[in-house]
């Protein structure tokens, strides 16, 4: 049984978007646990089998860093699995340690060089480290290995998004729907393309029409919405949120997105309704969290900021910009020497994700105090 569940978990490495890989599928009667030359010692076998199981319990109680530390045992024994390592992986992402986890998974990747899904996963660890380059890179190469599954070619799109590079986003939207025309996430990938470079008047035709052929997608409400608040179009831009509520009342993202678009829109109070409805949903939702944080601030409710960057800090323990954020709520209390204690861990993991631009304002930040 322990070897079964296993697999479903080593299978889900990759996992995005809330998809599921299609290896994971194919792994259900697969047997997971590495197989033993007739020489190796029974106590050996067992050994590891214990380890795995040991490791399952921790995963089914939620003690995801004892599970990691009973797989890496478990990788002493068996260092040329894979899997163990893509295991170890998934956990750190869960962890929201995506730095150890793009390590994990170049580890799986060394022993296993040709896995497709494995290059996703690390695109996908790269990317929520900050390292828009090396998740380029990592998509390419499951690209290179499996050219028509479209979820890589997603996974880059997102990618292109972040490192602002429009152009190309706009040719994975174009290979998307080559590969899969009714695929609704690539008519979101160019949407958000042409919201960014603020083409609005091309962005309210494509997504008019892209409304009419997915007509319950919440996602493209939303950027339509995002169209008409930069429009000035506030009524219509508020009925298209409620339109999306009415769809999905109990997706914590739309919350988070209402959220997002409220706040640039300096409608603070309302914002701060949508993101705690989404903390409702999904206590543990970074992006919530870090909303309330920003708009406490801005309110300088500094004592309930510092509350909820700590909170923030027990679902991510290395996210910078809650260091920050947790420095800037002691600034407001007076707190100096807590706020320069975090700014020396913000900056430190600013420099790990090589983002110079956050570097520059703990700088900016310290100077102050």
């Amino acid at each position: 049984m322990g070897r079964f569940f296993l697999s479903l978990l080593f299978f889900l490495t990759g996992f995005l978007l809330g998809q599921v890989p299609l290896a994971f599928s194919q792994s259900l009667d697969e047997d997971y646990a590495p197989e033993p030359s007739l020489s190796t010692p029974q106590s050996f076998r067992q050994q590891i089998e214990d380890l795995l199981q040991l490791g399952l319990d921790y995963i089914e109680a939620g003690d995801y860093s004892n599970a990691i530390a009973t797989y890496k045992q478990v990788a002493t024994l068996d260092d040329e699995n894979p899997k163990i390592y893509s295991g170890i992986g998934y956990l750190y992402t869960l962890q929201g340690n995506f730095l150890a986890a793009s390590t994990a998974y170049q580890k799986a990747l060394y022993l296993d060089p040709n896995n497709p899904d494995f290059y996703y996963a690390l695109g996908f660890s790269f990317a929520s480290a900050g390292k828009y380059n090396d998740a380029a890179t990592a998509y390419y190469s499951a690209i290179g290995l499996e050219p028509e599954n479209v979820k890589h070619y997603i996974g880059l799109g997102v990618v292109l998004l972040r490192q602002q590079d429009y152009i190309k986003a706009e040719e994975i939207y174009q290979t998307i729907i080559k590969l899969e025309p009714f695929q609704q996430e690539a008519y979101e990938i160019m949407g958000k393309a042409l919201i960014e470079q603020q083409r609005f008047s091309d962005a309210i035709v494509f997504l008019l029409s892209a409304l009419n052929r997915f007509p319950r997608s919440t996602e493209l409400r939303l950027q339509l919405a995002s169209v008409k608040f930069n429009q000035g179009e506030m009524t219509e831009a508020l009925d298209l949120l409620k339109q999306a509520e009415r769809l999905d009342t109990n997706n914590y993202k739309l919350f988070v997105k209402t959220g997002i678009i409220l706040e640039k829109q300096n409608l603070l109070e309302e914002a701060l309704t949508a993101y705690r409805r989404g903390v409702y949903l999904n206590s543990k939702s970074v992006e919530a969290k870090a909303g309330i944080g920003r708009i406490l601030l801005n309110k300088q409710d500094y004592l309930g900021a510092t509350v909820i960057y700590k909170e923030l800090l027990e679902i991510v323990p290395n996210h910078p910009d809650a260091y920050y954020g947790l420095a800037l709520s002691y600034q407001g209390r007076r707190l100096k020497k807590e706020a320069k204690q975090a700014l020396e861990t913000a900056r430190q993991l600013y420099i790990d994700h090589q983002n110079s631009e956050g570097v520059q304002q703990v700088n900016r930040l310290y100077g102050e105090l």
